[in-house]
């Protein structure tokens, strides 16, 4: 199990040029699963990052 202090780990960010819109991509280290995390300006949201199967992509445990 991973140390709760760090569950969440940010493993991908990609902001716009005129920095109001953020695109996160975070690992939950405890499950191994990847969260799209989406920002602009007063709006954001998030969801389970899904492969082409509609299945939630996973990180392998090794590579948390």
């Amino acid at each position: 199990m991973a140390n709760e202090d760090n569950r969440f780990k940010l493993i991908y960010n990609q902001t716009s040029k005129m920095k109001i819109s953020v695109m996160e991509i975070w690992l939950d280290t405890e499950t191994g699963v990847n969260y799209l995390f989406r920002n602009a300006t007063y709006g954001g949201g998030l969801t389970p990052l899904l492969d082409a199967e509609g299945k939630p992509v996973i990180t392998p445990e090794a590579e948390r």
